[in-house]
């Protein structure tokens, strides 16, 4: 009796428990954070990670936003470029190179941006993409320089630029080093207008700050994705300071979109479609036949609209 509690029942136990993890992998499935349901990993892959019950936007990464975007979802990343890891050896809780280097294994990138070119839908373009996974999505010297060079690539090959932004704004490590980088990027959007290229803006949940005070906001065309939290200061502070109670959906994308302060809110699986109909007519180019299809229903728990045909409309309004 002995021999079997001690020797048999532990043994059989270790050869289940082994079993279990070698034959179940991890996180198959995933939480919505808004409505709770859960969904199987490759379900939300295929809807980009929005959730099939309530429609909600997950944040998303870099590689994903390539990945939705360019033709056959092939892409050549930008290289990062070199900028100072500590130019102001700043020294909180833990060095600030301790951070980066935290953040960097992290996110497997070198900073919050990255920048890829490919086509979308035959035409060339340039995508840059600032992640919230990384420090925040803050604006750092890192972030500016590869948004300056990325849109030099883009001057040099003639390429409409598409950014999709996501930030709690500067980055308080760097100081003014990094406030300095809103000016060199506003600089080279100008640019991009002088050689009479696009700058779409593609805001993401959330883009506050600095970023959302520059070149965040100054698109040929504002996009958001629905629900995207958009603004300068939060809501919460905004509420402390005036001491009144703010409208329902105050700083949301559709709220924005009824206030006239962005062109259009726009569900992640047609914004590819809807960057493409805007970029082709911008450009004077001609969508290829069999891409050109009619931007579908959009549905919602409140309201129900159809959005105007591809040929009709450049510009078309997702649901509130």
């Amino acid at each position: 009796m002995n021999w079997i509690a001690n020797f048999v029942r532990p043994r059989i136990k270790s050869l289940m428990g082994t079993a279990r993890t070698t034959d179940t992998p991890e996180n198959l499935w995933k939480k919505c954070p808004s409505c709770g349901e859960m969904i199987f990993h490759r379900d939300l892959a295929v809807a980009q990670s929005v959730c099939p019950q309530c429609g909600f936007h997950m944040r998303i990464g870099p590689t994903e936003r390539f990945t939705a975007i360019f033709d056959n979802s092939q892409f050549e990343l930008l290289p990062y470029p070199e900028v100072p890891l500590d130019p102001l050896k700043f020294r909180g809780e833990k060095r600030y190179a301790d951070e980066i280097r935290s953040q960097r294994t992290k996110a497997a990138r070198n900073e919050a941006l990255a920048a890829a070119k490919g086509t979308l839908e035959g035409l060339p373009v340039l995508i840059a993409v600032q992640g919230f996974d990384f420090f925040g999505g803050s604006l750092s010297m890192g972030v500016g320089e590869g948004l300056v060079r990325a849109m030099e690539v883009a001057v040099a090959e003639k390429r409409p630029f598409i950014a999709f932004i996501s930030s709690g704004g500067a980055r308080m490590q760097e100081g003014i080093l990094s406030l300095m980088q809103m000016p060199r990027v506003t600089i080279m959007v100008d640019k991009l207008h002088e050689h009479g290229l696009p700058y779409i803006v593609v805001l993401t949940d959330p883009t506050y700050g600095g970023v959302s005070a520059s070149y965040a906001m100054l698109g040929d065309v504002q996009m958001a994705e629905p629900g995207a939290q958009i603004g300068f200061a939060g809501p919460r502070v905004i509420a402390q300071t005036i001491r009144e109670r703010l409208p329902d959906g105050f700083q949301r994308a559709e709220y924005l979109l009824e206030h006239g302060l962005i062109d259009m809110v726009v569900p992640r699986p047609e914004l590819r479609a809807t960057l493409s109909r805007v970029l082709h007519l911008m450009m004077k180019r001609a969508r290829p036949r069999s891409k050109v299809q009619a931007v579908p229903t959009v549905v919602t728990a409140t309201a129900t609209r159809v959005s105007p045909p591809a040929d009709t409309a450049p510009v078309a309004k997702a649901a509130e």
